[in-house]
């Protein structure tokens, strides 16, 4: 019976097979798209959730307002933060249950390197001349600033000119002496060492005479530029250069070497001298030509280039000097700096120089003064129109570049210091030189030591640390210079489309990162030389950057035990910032310097990896009930249409004799049949699908569509083979579209397509229904989807995940409007065969072929709104009831795209009404009365 059946009825057996086939076909598919996506985003974010350390610890008030509300940690933290955590702390800490490593950086500050570069300047050079000063004037361009540097000057010279080495009382090192065969003069320092005019020496009231005893400078700022100008004096003829004094602000950090090579290996970056280790310690001595007076030595790795960026463009002018004999002995009185300084000159070329190349060679082991050193503040931001604003500060006073003597300050100040300051700077001198010598200091300094001197054993290159993952790095400033780019049109051509690097502006926004490591024993000594005691004395440690032991990756096991680290650490010490990194990602942020210019910069947002996975898990299921909500109930709309289509059959069959439950098995045996056929088929046909779209186990998956496809036949058919066994043999003769009651004139096309929507309101809402639940489907899985992408875009790892995870959403949003379009249209079809009677009787009264088409394609259109609208409405409050946020800032986009994928389901009914339509307008009036 069941065979005779699908034969008689062949054509509505093909169509629900081939609903079922692409129903379960397009479900087992798209649910493996989904679990591909889903598994392709939790290995991106395991692979990328590790880096250099799980959990970061700093002082008490280190987390700034931004940090605290956005769930960030600031590019620049490390650099902002000078102690604050003690040696007992980091102590205990480190002996905490599950702490692999534990790797402190104190922070000591800024020291001055200072370094020169070389200018070339003769191509400038008046060939003929035996005599001839060239002066050339520099213009720095730093960040996004420009400054005027000091002029340098070269004097050259036929006549020989000599420079002491040495130091024999009337000689001292660097003194140069011409000799024009009518005397000597002393051509260079006069200019170099005497721009404040003095006349006479202080002590016996002679003629001013060279002494290595400083000049007072008090009523002078470091900012004026001529106090560094310098002449280069030299002999010869036809080759000249400029040697340019150039200062470098380098981050003092004390490390420990054992722990910071387990988390980062830094011994591989070693590129001259040796690595630090457990053994260094400051030692107390002397050092060969440097102090017959003993002092503390300590250790220190120097970074092998500079980390600040800036570019030298200088004009070069010949300068009219007069009389070339009477030149050496101008230049050899107190009055050089005038007469230099008043010299007329000839603009005769331009040079460029890079300041990275006044950084001592990386090829180079010194030793550094600690004279003095600074520390800086960190960055306070405001929010305007959702980018992050540095608030500036005033700028510089002069006199945090004076020294521990009052009439001096710090040599070759850094020009850009003069630029807008976002940061607080600090000078911390040492003791005075009467506490040279001493391990302890006496009456104003008691109980203070003298200054230490910093001896370079090696030389470390940044750019050979090994790799992390660049979606997952946390801030790693003791390794990373920090740089910002353009982050619009605008801001790319102001930096000129570069990275804006630091500069040497200690209070400027991006500052150096720690490029002068030390170790940790050496912290004492360093703080104890400074006049005036400091947090860092008692508490000297800026952050602890802790491994977890175990952690692999985000998943629970590694997520406990970072948990657990990190509540041991915040229940021993609430009052430390213990934030927990694992699974973190750089999260740009846009930024408005100064002049308007808008950049973007790296900042890290905590947790993204355990979001994602949260946010993947929580999509991956509601996208699978929700496909198979679509699937199930087109499924079962096609077999009520089927049901429908054969009432006259099974009221007759009742009226025979058949029983309910023949009935029901009847119409479940029919179902299970074209099941299986079609399940065979789809399995075939997902095969090749899968193969092309190339998901993962496709043979597996093609094998799943034949038991899904009887699953969901069978699901899908229980109530339609239920309302087949309460239809009774009257239903036989029953006319399926009853009379609504009471006549209304209909005048127009569009009025009676109305009138018949409403005449078998269960039809229509039948047909609503699927489409409904399609836009429905679409605006919920919009929203979940820009709900996703909101919860984890932003950082780079989110914004990767967010591109992996678009296709299992596009076809999850086109199989749910497919599906429902469908539906509508086999319920209108069904509508169609039903009143064929209805339809031949008006093409008989005299409607054309084109006035039933426009009837069928209104009742179609109107079927798409009404369908369309409902869902977008059950969609929308769908997502307000689901609630978290969902929609905030997201209703117009959601809301408009739901409207559209409702013009979108009536173009798909329209365009899928054309043919039956058509097809339908060619079939004789007679034939289909006859057939009635």
């Amino acid at each position: 019976m069941i065979w005779s059946q699908l034969r008689r009825h062949r054509a509505r057996a093909l169509a629900l097979a081939a609903g079922i086939l692409v129903a379960a076909t397009s479900f087992t598919l798209l649910t493996s798209t989904v679990t591909t996506s889903q598994a392709r985003t939790t290995e991106t974010v395991r692979k990328n959730a590790r880096s250099a350390y799980d959990v970061l610890v700093r002082p008490r008030g280190s987390q700034t307002a931004v940090e605290r509300s956005d769930g960030l940690v600031e590019a620049n933290f490390l650099s902002g933060i000078f102690g604050g955590i003690t040696l007992d702390q980091y102590d205990r800490i480190r002996a905490m249950a599950g702490v692999q490593v534990a790797a402190p950086v104190a922070n000591v500050g800024y020291l001055m390197v200072p370094g020169r570069f070389t200018i070339d300047v003769s191509a400038f050079l008046d060939s003929g001349a035996t005599t001839q000063i060239l002066r050339v004037s520099p213009t720095l361009t730093a960040g996004l600033g420009r400054y005027r540097a000091a002029d340098q000057y070269v004097y050259l010279t036929r006549n020989p000119v000599k420079t002491f080495k040495d130091y024999t009382g009337t000689h001292f090192y660097g003194l140069q002496e011409e000799d024009t065969g009518h005397g000597k003069y002393y051509v260079c320092w006069y200019y170099n060492e005497n721009k404040t005019g003095i006349l006479i020496n202080g002590g016996d009231h002679t003629p001013l005479t060279p002494t290595p005893v400083p000049e007072d400078r008090r009523e002078h700022s470091p900012f004026e530029r001529d106090m560094n100008s310098q002449l280069n004096c030299q002999s010869g003829r036809g080759r000249a250069t400029i040697e340019v004094p150039a200062s470098y602000p380098v981050l003092l950090s004390a490390i420990d070497p054992t722990a910071e090579d387990q988390l980062v290996g830094l011994h591989s970056t070693v590129t001259t001298g040796r690595m630090l280790t457990d053994r260094d310690r400051p030692v107390w001595g002397t050092k060969k030509n440097y102090s017959d007076e003993p002092y503390y030595l300590i250790p220190a790795l120097l970074s092998s280039k500079a980390l600040t960026a800036g570019t030298l463009n200088a004009t070069v002018e010949r300068l009219d000097i007069g009389d070339p004999a009477a030149v050496p002995a101008k230049l050899g009185s107190p009055a050089a700096h005038d007469f230099v300084n008043g010299l007329h000159g000839t603009p005769v070329g331009r040079v460029t120089a890079d300041l990275a190349k006044g950084f001592p060679p990386a090829d180079s082991l010194f030793n550094l003064g600690t004279e003095a050193y600074w520390t800086i503040g960190p960055v306070d931001y405001r929010r305007s129109r959702g980018r992050l604003v540095p608030q500036p500060r005033a700028g510089q006073s002069p006199e945090l570049w004076r020294t521990r003597q009052e009439e001096q300050f710090v040599e070759d100040v850094p020009e850009e210091n003069t630029g807008t300051q976002f940061r607080k700077a600090t000078a911390h001198p040492s003791t005075s030189g009467f506490c040279w010598g001493v391990r302890t200091c006496g009456d104003s300094e008691f109980g203070r030591s003298s200054q230490p001197l910093v001896d370079i054993v090696g030389r470390y290159d940044t750019a050979r640390l090994p790799g992390f993952s660049a979606l997952s790095e946390v801030p790693l400033e003791t390794y990373r210079s920090p740089q910002v780019t353009g982050a619009d049109a605008a801001g790319r051509a102001a930096l000129h489309d570069r990275p804006l690097r630091p500069d040497r502006n200690l209070g400027g926004y991006l500052t150096a990162p720690p490029t002068l490591l030390t170790t940790m024993d050496s912290v004492s000594v360093l703080a104890n030389s400074r006049q005036k005691a400091s947090v860092q004395d008692k508490a000297p440690i800026s952050a602890i950057r802790i491994r977890a032991a175990g952690v692999t990756g985000v998943d629970p096991a590694s997520q406990a035990r970072v948990n657990s680290v990190a509540g041991q650490i915040r229940a021993a010490y609430p009052g430390l910032q213990v934030d927990i990194t694992v699974g973190s990602s750089p999260a740009p942020q846009t930024l408005m310097l100064p002049s308007g210019v808008n950049v973007s910069e790296n900042w890290t947002a905590k947790g993204v990896a355990l979001r994602i996975l949260r946010a993947v898990d929580t999509k991956s299921a509601v996208l699978f009930v929700l496909v198979l909500v679509v699937c199930g109930l087109f499924l079962a709309q096609a077999a009520l249409a089927s049901v429908r289509s054969r009432r006259v059959e099974i009221g007759t069959l009742r009226g025979l004799g058949w029983s309910s439950a023949e009935i029901l098995r009847l119409i479940l045996g029919e179902l299970v049949a074209i099941g299986l056929g079609a399940g065979a088929a789809g399995s075939v046909l997902a095969w090749l699908l899968g193969s092309l779209l190339g998901l993962s186990d496709a043979v597996v998956r093609a094998a799943l569509v034949l038991p899904v496809a009887l699953l969901l036949t069978v699901a899908a058919g229980v109530f339609p083979a239920w309302r087949a066994t309460r239809l009774t043999p009257l239903d036989a003769i029953t006319p399926p579209v009853a009379a609504t009651g009471r006549a209304t004139p209909v005048r127009s096309v569009m009025g009676l397509a109305t009138r018949n929507l409403l005449r078998v309101r269960g039809r229509t809402v039948l047909g609503a229904a699927g489409l409904a639940l399609g836009v429905a489907a679409f605006t919920v899985l919009l929203a979940l989807t820009l709900g996703f992408r909101g919860q984890v875009a932003g950082s780079l790892l989110g914004n990767a995940v967010v591109a992996q995870a678009r296709t299992a959403d596009y076809l999850s949003v086109a199989l749910s409007l497919l599906l429902g379009a469908a539906g509508a249209v086999d319920v209108l079809v069904l509508s169609m065969r039903e009143r064929a009677a209805d339809l031949a009787v008006l093409r008989a009264t005299g409607w054309t072929t084109r006035e039933l088409a426009r009837l069928s394609l209104y009742e179609g259109v109107l079927l798409a709104l009404l369908g369309g609208l409902s869902g977008a409405v059950a969609g929308l409050v769908t997502v307000l009831s689901i609630g978290r946020g969902m929609l905030d800032g997201r209703l117009p986009a959601v809301g408009g795209a739901a409207l559209l994928a409702t013009v979108a389901a009536v173009a798909l009914v329209c365009a899928a009404l054309a043919f039956p339509v058509r097809l339908h307008s060619r079939i004789a009036p007679a034939h289909l009365l006859a057939a009635d």
